[in-house]
C-alpha cells in the first residue's frame, strides 16, 4: 500500500483585508507533525490566504502519493471541489453573472489537483479538542501574518508552532463568539464586530472592529456573503 500524506493548511488575515499569511503542516501516519511552512502575503483577504495555503501545500507535496487535506475554510474547499465546475461552464462567472473572485488562485489549484488523489476534510476551527494539525497551521499562519516573515522546516525552524490555549472556542463567548450587533440591521448591512470571531461561511478569523455582515450561516466577512 502506498504511503498517505496527512496535512492541514490555513490562512490568516488581520483585518480582512489586512496583514495576511498562509501556512501548512504535514504529519506521519500517527498524526505527528513532520514538516511545516508559513509565508507572508502582505495585505490580502482571508479567502486569498486560505486559497494560497492550499496551493502552497499541493506544490510542496509529492503528487504521486494520496493526500488528505484538513481545512477550516469551507469557501476554499468548495471553490475547488464544487463550485469550479459551474464557474467553468459559465465562462468564469458566478450564478449572479459576476466575475469569479480569486480566479487565478482557483485555476492554479485546479491544475495542481489534476490527476492527484486528494481527499478534502472539513474541520471546524478553534474547537475544544479540535483537529491538532489545523490548530498548528492556524497558529503558524497567524504568526506569519503579524510578523510578515516566512518560517518553517525548510528554513531550519524545527519546532512546530504550538497553538495558544486562548485561541480555543469557549462556550458562551470569548475568542470564538460571534459578533454582537448593537442594532438590528438589514440583509447585507455591515457593522463593526465587538469581539473576535470566525466567519460563518469561510470560517476564517476576524478581529474586533472588523466590518462584518449577517449571512445565511451567521455573521462573517461581507465578501463571503
Amino acid at each position: 500500500m502506498s504511503e498517505r500524506i496527512i496535512a492541514a493548511c490555513d490562512g490568516a488575515s488581520k483585518g480582512n483585508p489586512g496583514r495576511a499569511a498562509w501556512a501548512w503542516v504535514t504529519a506521519d501516519a500517527g498524526g505527528n507533525p513532520t514538516r511545516w511552512e508559513a509565508g507572508p502575503l502582505g495585505t490580502a483577504t482571508n479567502n486569498v490566504a486560505e486559497l494560497t495555503a492550499l496551493a502552497e501545500l499541493l506544490e510542496a507535496t509529492d503528487p504521486a502519493l494520496p493526500l488528505e487535506v484538513r481545512m477550516d475554510s469551507q469557501y476554499a474547499m468548495n471553490a475547488v471541489t464544487k463550485w469550479i465546475a459551474g464557474w467553468k461552464r459559465n465562462g468564469w462567472l458566478t450564478a449572479s453573472k459576476k466575475p469569479v473572485a480569486n480566479r487565478e488562485l482557483v485555476v492554479r489549484i485546479d491544475a495542481l489537483l489534476d490527476g492527484r488523489a486528494v481527499e478534502f476534510r472539513y474541520v471546524p476551527a478553534h474547537q475544544v479538542d479540535g483537529d491538532p494539525l489545523n490548530a498548528i497551521a492556524d497558529q503558524a499562519a497567524s504568526t506569519a501574518a503579524v510578523t510578515q516573515q516566512a518560517a518553517g522546516t525548510s528554513r531550519g525552524d524545527l519546532t512546530v508552532p504550538e497553538p495558544r490555549a486562548e485561541a480555543l472556542q469557549r462556550p458562551g463567548g470569548g475568542a470564538g463568539a460571534p459578533a454582537k450587533p448593537a442594532r438590528r440591521t438589514g440583509k447585507g448591512a455591515t457593522i463593526k464586530a465587538k469581539f473576535p470571531g470566525h466567519c460563518g461561511t469561510c470560517r476564517g478569523a476576524y478581529e474586533a472592529g472588523t466590518k462584518v455582515a449577517k449571512g445565511p450561516h451567521g455573521w462573517g466577512h461581507p465578501d463571503c456573503l
